[in-house]
């Protein structure tokens, strides 16, 4: 099996070189890294979910850092600590529940009744929710056996106990650790099929004979709208090229070849066709927890002109764009600059570049920005792998998929 730290830096090292770009991408690629941390960590005895939690932020904060443009890097990051607290929090309730049917059988036993220190389950419930807190709660639940036992003599069957709880414990170790690697396995699994539950939805939304705008490129908007054609919808698609990549141009040729009615415009012509446009349908790089949109640049100006004439603005996205973080936050980055050469020949526009006069500096600057946010208030719709959703309920899925003891994604100063 490969050195978890050697995959470790050769996925940084691929972020940083942009090597692995698209959140679909890069979730995925983080999703399996994290998994084989977690499924190579060595568990303690005590406080088992803190240690895979320290484990999962130490290698999260070098993968955030190394192209913190990518969020989904850091959304997938948040998501397995989020499951790695729901999945203790789970055995703790089994654990607990356990302890209530086992106290009630030992009061059963031929009338004998023993003083044991009370543990309410309010304490252990408030333990769970701090996990990372000493003492532990795996440390309580260990403790109780021992102090709810009767003193026995000693005697040969001590050895015998003593292995049965250090069983006990390694089968917990094990337990945790199984349950993090399937739920994580489930999310890769939804990552990889949220194109196909997206594009389920397409022909609740695409109604016979209406013309659809986009803008750019976006696997999850080509799924949707060859899902809506797939169930013999007829419908026309405006393509805005999306310069300076173009890849508008790309997405124009898919869905030719798959059969639909499509006209490639100008991203300057946006507002002068959005009048003859039923519906806009566009994807996202990153949702935010506020309900705005991190988009491709130019898209903020399609939604300012889907307002202007009343036009829904829909963003199609996989959960996994789902960022628990405001755009004010200072761990969002909200743009990230491409290289001039998409938009300039250096050739052509070498003597305008001249840094050996005025004093050092050209007169011409080239400003590449890959990326527009788009706020709440000019989208209409999200429509993710679990349904359609309004700006307004963005929160509701952020408190499902994330923990607010998460959001900034940082190791525990060991001074």
């Amino acid at each position: 099996m490969p050195d978890v730290q050697a995959l470790v830096n050769d996925f940084v090292l691929k972020l940083k070189r942009r090597k692995i770009e698209g959140s679909h991408a890069s979730a995925r690629h983080t999703a399996e890294l994290l998994r084989s941390v977690i499924s190579q960590q060595r568990m303690p005895h005590t406080n088992q979910a803190g240690a895979l939690i320290d484990a999962v932020k130490a290698v999260g904060e070098q993968l955030i850092a190394a192209n913190p443009v990518e969020l989904a890097v850091g959304n997938i990051v948040r998501r397995v600590l989020h499951i790695i607290r729901e999945e203790d929090l789970s055995s703790t309730a089994t654990a607990i529940e356990g302890l209530g049917l086992s106290a009630g059988s030992d009061d059963d036993d031929e009338g004998q009744h023993v003083d044991h220190p009370a543990l309410s389950a309010a304490a252990l419930a408030a333990a769970a929710r701090s996990t990372l807190r000493a003492p532990s709660l795996q440390t309580l639940l260990e403790d109780i056996p021992r102090s709810a036992v009767t003193p026995q003599p000693p005697s040969s069957g001590g050895d015998s106990e003593g292995k049965s709880k250090s069983a006990d414990k390694n089968l917990r170790s094990r337990k945790l650790k199984h349950d993090v690697i399937e739920a994580i396995n489930e999310l890769i699994q939804d990552i990889d099929t949220c194109h196909e539950q997206v594009s389920e939805q397409a022909v609740e939304h695409i109604h016979q004979n209406e013309v659809i705008l986009t803008f750019g490129r976006s696997r999850t908007v080509k799924e949707f709208l060859c899902a809506a054609k797939e169930k013999n919808r007829s419908f026309r698609v405006f393509v805005a090229e999306g310069a300076p990549r173009y890849q508008g141009h790309v997405l124009a040729k898919e869905l030719v070849g798959k059969g639909i009615q499509t006209t490639v415009i100008t991203d300057s012509a946006v507002f002068a066709m959005i009048s003859r446009v039923n519906m806009v349908i566009v994807g996202a790089h990153a949702i935010m927890a506020n309900g705005g949109v991190i988009a491709p640049v130019g898209i903020n100006m399609v939604a300012l002109a889907a307002q202007r004439h009343a036009v829904p603005f829909v963003v199609v996205a996989g959960s996994h764009k789902l960022c628990p973080l405001y755009p004010h936050n200072p761990e969002v980055l909200l743009n990230d600059l491409k290289s001039p050469s998409d938009l300039l020949d250096f050739g052509e526009f070498s003597d305008c570049m001249d840094f050996g006069s005025h004093g050092g500096s050209p007169l011409l600057h080239v400003v590449n920005p890959a990326f527009d946010y788009v706020p709440p208030k000019l989208v209409s719709l999200f429509i993710t792998d679990t349904g359609g959703h309004n700006p307004s309920y963005v929160y509701r899925l952020i408190a499902d998929y994330y923990s607010a003891d998460d959001l900034v994604v940082k190791r525990r100063s060991t001074s």
